[in-house]
């Protein structure tokens, strides 16, 4: 499908015409600087007039009158993908935009001043421009949709978050997407099994630490202010300050201008351009010299405080417009970084320069155990994947897919050594009941789990017996056990907590291996293909119960040869719906 993928920003717009099934673009288009004296356009990367630019409106204007002049050439545009930055609590995922979805966008301009409303404005001169094709909105926060509640919520009464709306949605969500897939391309290997830190560092800058394929936790916060310094950004700030400044007369118009437009780099030396500021520090410029300094050291903290979240880290990444062209900020960001296993190469880190032909460079010695990257942002392919991706399922209409559903309760996975420390030397687990995966049974032995607070017993194993031992329990175990178990998927056990297991034979204290189990859904290849997913993916599940329907999101889908469709939930989850084992789902995407 041809995408033409509109991404407008505060003061420029970037745009491409793209093959989204290919992956390669057709066109590319972009403004910056709208409105200086300044600005510049270029096409395919050749610089054009300008002068005539004056503002967005005009700015898209340009942009559009290049995209039909090729269409004789290129073929004209067949979807176009709009960038949105704020897409509040009420949009998770690409949509279809009209009348009222714009209106729901438009509500939620106070949140995001300097993106959305350019962003709507440019959707409307599409709209009248090309009106006969699907406008497609791509959300930045929906990637964020995945923040646990720990890393999501703010430290206020319930009645005021819940009444006001407030939470933490993050940003740059297309960009650091973008970033995941380049570098675990680069790795050879799949998001699922990296922990990522993503610095997208431009005029708008903020930090993800995606763990295995999932954002959770991100430096930008309800709006964009929150976080790094940026280009007239504030960043972090101690609430104090704000009160202290409407308190002594500022306006609340007067304090989002200052927030907004006129702190962070500009605040500090009068320009967002990094160029400026580097020479400048290079010079011998004080002001300059702070600015780099409180910047880089902003970043770095989150990336050591990142890296803490996730319990380690395999990659560190760079994009954006300073991310990817000042050596000199990687450097400073890199810095004291080798006791989490980082290290920069000098060499290649001066040289790297990430293009859409090279779009991935690393920059980090071949001896260091974090390896780190320099990605070349495009944004404008995940917007067009996105929206062919989206439109395609509904094109298809793909059909309504049942999903039988099983409820586990607490259980554990025993290697054998475990199993004849806890049952005697040399014994066997007695198979009890078939599971509906191959090969796969609940044993007749049981055994306890004992944590810091209390003990649980009659906790059935499994066979036959694994590699590794692994114990699932469900949230409301973890209070009884007095334990902390991080969500994974099964066999995901690096940087879990352990527990101790009681036998009538003996006591096993595990140094890992206790999870809460992510709820998934299990098929063979060809129930997948039917269903238009594929292993890894992310889904949703309908279930339609009496008086307690819900939608289960954040469903992982596992495929594998021998596997039986059934979907796996724990019993809180299952009672949350009023479920049982047996009982049906509908699968969404």
């Amino acid at each position: 499908m041809r995408v033409l993928a509109l991404n407008c920003g505060s003061s420029s717009v970037k745009c491409a015409l793209l093959d989204s099934e290919r992956r390669t673009r057709l066109l590319d288009v972009r403004v910056e600087n709208i409105g200086r004296q300044d600005c510049r356009l270029e096409v395919d990367g050749e610089r054009r007039e300008a002068a005539d630019i004056l503002d967005l409106g005009g700015a898209v204007a340009g942009v559009l009158e290049h995209v039909r002049s090729r269409a004789a050439e290129l073929g004209a545009p067949q979807a176009i993908a709009h960038r949105i930055v704020h897409g509040g609590a009420q949009f998770h995922q690409p949509t279809v935009l009209n009348d009222d979805v714009l209106a729901q966008i438009e509500s939620l301009n106070s949140l995001a001043p300097l993106h959305n409303p350019p962003a709507i404005e440019a959707v409307r001169l599409a709209v009248a421009a090309y009106a006969d094709v699907p406008h497609v909105a791509i959300f930045d926060t929906a990637w964020h949709g995945t923040l646990p509640r720990r890393a999501r919520e703010y430290a206020l009464p319930a009645d005021l978050r819940e009444r006001f709306g407030i939470r933490r949605f993050g940003f740059h969500g297309v960009s650091h997407a973008h970033v995941v897939s380049s570098v675990a391309a680069r790795m050879h290997a799949s998001p699922q099994e990296l922990r990522i830190i993503s610095c997208h560092l431009g005029n708008g800058a903020s930090v993800a630490a995606v763990e295995y394929g999932r954002s959770v936790e991100t430096s930008m916060g309800m709006t964009p202010l929150e976080g790094l310094v940026m280009g007239t950004r504030v960043g972090d700030i101690d609430p104090g300050v704000l009160l202290l400044l409407l308190e002594s007369g500022m306006t609340t118009r007067e304090l989002d201008e200052l927030l907004n437009r006129r702190s962070g780099l500009t605040g500090l030396t009068g320009t967002n351009d990094m160029r400026r500021i580097e020479q400048g520090a290079a010079e011998g410029d004080e002001e300059c010299r702070l600015a780099l300094a409180l910047y880089t050291h902003r970043i770095r903290k989150y990336i050591g405080a990142y890296a803490a979240v996730m319990g380690g880290v395999d990659a560190i990444a760079f994009t954006g417009g300073v991310g990817e062209n000042s050596a000199t900020v990687r450097h400073r960001c890199m810095q004291r970084l080798e006791f989490l296993g980082a290290m920069l190469d000098e060499d290649r880190n001066r040289d790297a320069r990430a293009t859409l032909r090279t779009p991935c460079i690393e920059i980090s010695p071949q001896h260091s155990r974090v390896r780190s990257f320099v990605v070349c942002a495009d944004e404008e392919l995940e917007m067009a994947i996105e929206t062919a991706d989206a439109l395609a399922a509904a094109a298809h209409g793909r059909p309504d897919a049942r999903i039988p559903i099983a409820v586990s309760a607490r259980h554990a996975h025993l290697s054998q050594a475990t199993v004849e420390a806890l049952f005697g030397a040399g014994y066997k687990l007695t198979p009890r009941t078939a599971l509906s995966q191959p090969g796969q049974y609940a044993a007749e032995e049981t055994v306890t789990l004992i944590g810091p607070r209390g003990r649980i017993e009659n906790v059935r194993t499994m066979g036959p017996p694994r590699e590794h031992d692994q114990v699932e329990i469900s949230r409301s175990d973890e209070f009884t056990l007095g334990v902390d178990a991080p969500v994974r998927i099964s066999g995901d056990l690096s940087n879990t907590p352990g527990i101790t297991l009681e036998g009538p034979a003996g006591r096993v204290t595990l140094q890992s291996g206790l999870i809460c189990a992510r709820r998934h859904i299990h098929m063979n290849p060809q129930d997948a293909a039917r269903l238009g997913v594929k292993d890894c993916d992310e889904v949703a599940v309908r279930i339609d119960s009496e008086g307690r329907d819900l939608i289960f999101a954040d469903v992982s889908v596992r495929v594998a040869p021998g596997f039986s469709l059934e979907m796996h939930l724990d019993t809180d989850e299952a009672n949350a719906a009023g479920l049982s084992s047996g009982d049906y789902g509908e699968l969404v995407r």
